[in-house]
Formats: C-alpha cells, sequence, structure tokens
C-alpha cells in the first residue's frame, strides 16, 4: 500500500484537504496525517505544537480556537520546487482541517492518524469521531507518546495502532534472539527505516513481524531506490511525501 505522508507533503501543503485529494488523485491508497486539540477541544489535523512553520498563524495550536483557526491560512508557505519565488497557494482558502470533516470527506480510504499530543483527552476526542464516523475498522493510531496510545487502546480495544518506541525497540531486540510476538497490544509497526544509528527495519525485522500477523509501514520514504528496495524486502506500506512516484513503483513496477 501506498499512504501519502500529510497527503504528499511534497506536493501540496501539509495535512490539509487540497493535498489529501491531491495524493488520492495520483492512485495513493490512503492518508497519514497529524492531529491536536486546540483550546476548545476541537481534533484538527496539523503536525507542529506551533502554526509558524506552515501557517500565516502564529503561536501554539493549542492556545488557539477552532474559530481562530479558521482564519489563519494554511497554505501560506508552500512553494512547490518549479514554483520559482511564488506562494500559490496563498490567499485561495487553503485551512486546517477538523478531523470531523476530513473522516466525512474520505468515507472508505484507509487512514494512519498520529495523536502528536501525549494526552488521554486527545485520544478519546479522536476515537470519539472515529465512532461517529464508522471509521474504526479502516484507522490506525500512532504515537511517539505512551500515554495517549495506552489511553487509546483502554479507551476503545477494536482501533489498532502501532507500536509505540519501547515496543518497537523491545520487538527490535526479539528479532535479533529469535524471540516470537506474541499476543502484542498493539496490531502494526508505523517505524522509519533507521532511528539515528540503529537500523529498524531489515529483512530479518519483517519476517519477524510478519510471523506475528504484523504488518510493517514504513516512513517518510521518498526515494525510488528506497522503495524499490523496501518493497523487494517485502514491507506492507510505503509511507511517503511523493505517492506520485511511489504508486509507480509499487504497481507498475517502474
Amino acid at each position: 500500500m501506498v499512504y501519502a505522508h500529510r497527503g504528499g507533503a511534497a506536493l501540496r501543503p501539509e495535512n490539509t484537504i487540497e493535498a489529501f485529494d491531491n495524493g488520492l488523485a495520483l492512485g495513493a491508497d490512503g492518508l497519514e496525517f497529524d492531529v491536536r486539540l486546540t483550546r476548545d477541544g476541537a481534533v484538527v489535523v496539523h503536525h507542529d505544537d506551533a502554526l509558524e512553520r506552515t501557517t500565516s498563524g502564529r503561536g501554539r495550536l493549542s492556545a488557539c480556537t477552532s474559530d481562530e483557526l479558521r482564519k489563519v491560512d494554511a497554505g501560506y508557505w508552500f512553494k512547490p520546487t518549479d514554483a520559482g519565488h511564488d506562494f500559490p497557494y496563498r490567499g485561495i482558502g487553503v485551512c486546517v482541517p477538523l478531523l470531523r470533516d476530513v473522516l466525512a470527506r474520505y468515507p472508505a480510504i484507509p487512514l494512519i492518524v498520529e495523536l502528536k499530543q501525549n494526552l488521554p483527552e486527545l485520544a478519546h476526542r479522536t476515537i470519539d469521531q472515529l465512532r461517529e464516523a464508522g471509521a474504526l475498522d479502516r484507522v490506525a493510531l500512532g504515537s511517539f507518546g505512551w500515554r495517549v496510545l495506552r489511553a487509546a487502546r483502554a479507551c476503545e480495544p477494536r482501533i489498532a495502532t502501532g507500536a509505540s518506541r519501547e515496543e518497537t525497540r523491545l520487538a527490535l531486540y526479539r528479532s535479533w534472539v529469535g524471540w516470537p510476538l506474541k499476543d502484542e497490544t498493539y496490531r502494526e509497526f508505523q517505524v522509519p527505516e533507521n532511528s539515528g544509528p540503529t537500523r529498524i527495519v531489515s529483512r530479518r525485522f519483517i519476517k519477524h513481524a510478519h510471523r506475528a500477523g504484523l504488518p510493517v509501514k514504513v516512513w517518510t520514504v521518498n526515494d525510488v531506490e528506497d522503495m524499490r528496495r523496501l518493497i523487494g524486502w517485502g514491507v506492507d506500506a510505503i509511507i511517503t511525501d511523493r505517492p506520485d512516484l511511489a504508486v509507480g513503483v509499487v504497481r507498475d513496477g517502474v
């Protein structure tokens, strides 16, 4: 499978409807994106704690209400590689989307939703919206934070979650010594190929995960040769900023 990372962050303003529409139009099978809580408890799609890198806003997202975020231009700083000095997505209505709106717009698309704040409240509110949208069976949650993952699993045992950093580390150690994975509380791995000097994804690790029935989804893979190599090793999904490239590699073998 190909997941468009933040919708395809190299091609359109990341974590926006414009990016999601484009990634899917290019043939991506699913979407990966990030969620955070606003000051008034809305679940919105945005990666950074702060607004400055990708939007016209300033300050922390968590200090804003959902109404205030509607006035922020989420395409403000995005510039395609061939755009010269222009910022073609400024002033055309690109916004920070609500999770509820994303779920409604893509009712049958597989999603990886990363919980960016290590807050049980974020897990609870996200799962409430997944239930309302009937999306539990097509969404996998991920996070770097253990508290929010634990809260998600306790709140809704039916929801698939990725392994935490600690769980991934233990699984990696087990793969080295051939100690099988069994009855894990996570249902997949959402991992980079390498973490610092440590290799996570290898043929051995993939086989180790597959013996336990656990898919391996690798981020963020933007180079064609890396895509080909990982697919040859047997990974289950490529998470990429370049769905235009990955779709061709996966489906056409080019």
